[in-house]
């Protein structure tokens, strides 16, 4: 086991992340696809929470060959880096460094004339074409160019293409609903997505690449896979969605264990109100341990009361209101020594409660969980050398 060298085994708290659970989630996902299909790693929001470049390695490491990112400033710090694979960001907004994209050699994602203009002036700053990837909305209503401004886009593109300025290396889009089995949107923006990538070879686009399947499409619709898939949550083992199955089903194995040392444990009597608003009040004497984690780790406030965590063996919970800094879980008389380590989440097969359950406890998914812990709970990686 290795650590970074910003924690030690004293920390208060730490995200263990094993880099060997995240590489067989990417082999068990490229054994989903066709062998003709790519699958890219998306390591956007620092990793989804597990850290930016180890998972980015961990990922090309196992197979993965493009990258996926939220914004250009992710991208550009993979490169720098020095992680030289395919990389893709898709979240511009007017005024992002569209040349640094182009000398950094990212395929970068336009879904509409702005960007497009945008990128064609960085590519005659630069001296040399930008790689592009036409975004089309089949029906998400997120980013992504409508139906009826496709050709006005699609043409544009092509006579940049024939200026020298672009390189169309890519035609894409989202699922909305593909976490949700038997959605109508699902065979609705497959069939937009369809005529939209055949609108646009005919006109002359040529494609390296066409892909609209996330982790969701990628475990239940093999018919979305086209010429690449990209792994966003599956890749660090979590289900995309309850309604699909387990982790477990998938084969999957979540990459993340989240776990504190217990800061106080102290004995109260019958009637004694716990943390804020004294939402919780203890039934008899008991005793009541600190875990140091709170809000400004990423604790969810809304889980308070309900949150899961395994001290001792015996799964407790939250008692009383998560504050910033810190919450208390009702021992029930027992008394650990201070130090001992209290789990919130990870993989579950030690009886420990999973990122799942806290998203149960929160009304939120399992994304949220894991992409909110924050900076001051230091990433401890292990198995960080492959097989």
């Amino acid at each position: 086991m290795t650590e970074n060298k910003h924690t030690s085994a004293g920390v208060r708290a730490r995200a263990e992340v094993d880099l060997a659970a995240l590489r067989g989630n990417v082999r068990a996902l490229r054994s989903r696809v066709g062998p003709g299909v790519a699958l890219m790693g998306v390591v956007k929001s620092d990793g989804y929470g597990h850290g930016m470049l180890p998972t980015a390695r961990a990922a090309l490491d196992a197979g993965a060959t493009w990258l996926g990112t939220a914004t250009p400033h992710e991208a550009l710090a993979l490169r720098a880096a020095g992680i030289e694979s395919r990389v893709m960001c898709w979240l511009w907004t007017p005024g992002d460094p569209w040349r640094e994209g182009i000398e950094a050699d990212l395929d970068m994602s336009v879904s509409a004339m702005w960007a497009l203009r945008e990128v064609t002036a960085a590519a005659r700053e630069a001296g040399r074409p930008a790689r592009i990837q036409l975004k089309a909305d089949t029906g998400l209503g997120r980013n992504g160019c409508q139906p009826a401004d496709w050709p006005e886009l699609v043409a544009a593109a092509l006579d940049a293409q024939a200026a020298g300025l672009v390189r169309v290396t890519g035609l894409w889009s989202h699922f909305a609903c593909a976490d949700e089995p038997g959605h109508p949107s699902i065979t609705a923006q497959l069939d937009a997505f369809h005529e939209m990538v055949a609108y646009a070879e005919k006109e002359g686009v040529e494609p390296e690449v066409r892909h609209i399947a996330n982790s969701a499409a990628m475990l239940t619709l093999p018919q979305a896979s086209f010429d690449l898939v990209r792994a966003g949550i599956a890749m660090y083992g979590i289900s995309p969605s309850p309604e699909l199955g387990t982790s477990r089903d998938f084969g999957l194995r979540p990459a993340m264990t989240l776990s504190a040392s217990v800061a106080l444990v102290k004995r109260v009597p019958e009637g004694h109100g716990v943390s804020y608003g004294h939402h919780y009040v203890t039934s008899r004497e008991t005793t009541l341990g600190l875990v140091p984690l709170g809000y400004a780790d990423g604790i969810p406030r809304h889980a308070s009361g309900r949150g899961p965590v395994l001290v001792g063996g015996v799964r407790r919970r939250v008692a009383g209101r998560v504050a910033m800094d810190q919450f208390v879980v009702d021992l029930g008389g027992d008394t650990p020594e201070p130090g001992a380590t209290a789990i919130l989440f990870g993989p579950g097969d030690r009886g420990e409660p999973t990122a799942e359950d806290w998203a149960e406890a929160a009304d939120t998914i399992a994304y949220e969980i894991v992409t909110r812990i924050g900076s001051r709970v230091p990433r401890v990686y292990v198995n960080e050398r492959p097989e």
